[in-house]
């Protein structure tokens, strides 16, 4: 008995999940993307899992439970982001076209899933959860002031990805 059963368990485990866990996901939100992502996010979780308890309690039931947290935590993100959108919306004057600022605000949203994770995520979580500089660095585990220079370069990449048009249909 040594490192090697719990693994073996695992690649087994995988074998038979696979298609239950996924089958799951694709039901549910009809995405294969999506579905593809959240089944590796949970059997990413299952190793995480044998890494702490040995296996013990991965099964096929457990990893469908994750799979539910996992699309549950997407649906919220999805629904932040139609928030920001909608958000967008919103901050329109009578004089614009309200299809044009919906259609901004969807090639922003596109902009800011372009960018890298690190820069991605701090300008999401200051400009779209509104946190402060301060609580954005805590939660990305940086300094202050390394995060205010991480806001800046991200801005910055944002803004030349949004205005060269890179991308757009």
């Amino acid at each position: 008995m040594g490192e090697e059963e719990p693994r073996v368990a695992l690649l087994g485990l995988y074998d038979r999940a696979l298609p239950q866990v996924y089958g799951y996901l694709i039901d549910r939100c009809g995405d294969a993307p999506t579905s593809e992502d959240l089944t590796s996010e949970t059997f990413l979780a299952a190793v995480e899992a044998t890494k702490r308890t040995g296996g013990a309690q991965v099964s096929i039931p457990w990893m469908v439970g994750v799979a539910l947290h996992k699309l549950v935590d997407h649906w919220r993100r999805r629904a932040r982001d139609e928030r920001l959108l909608a958000q967008v919306a919103d901050e329109t004057t009578e004089d614009e076209d309200p299809w044009e600022a919906r259609l901004d605000g969807m090639r922003a949203a596109d902009v800011l899933g372009r960018l890298g994770g690190h820069h991605r995520a701090a300008l999401t979580l200051r400009y779209v959860d509104g946190l402060s500089v301060p609580e954005v660095a805590d939660l990305l585990g940086r300094s202050v002031h390394g995060t205010e220079a991480l806001l800046v370069r991200a801005r910055a990449a944002y803004r030349k990805l949004y205005e060269s048009g890179e991308g757009d249909a």
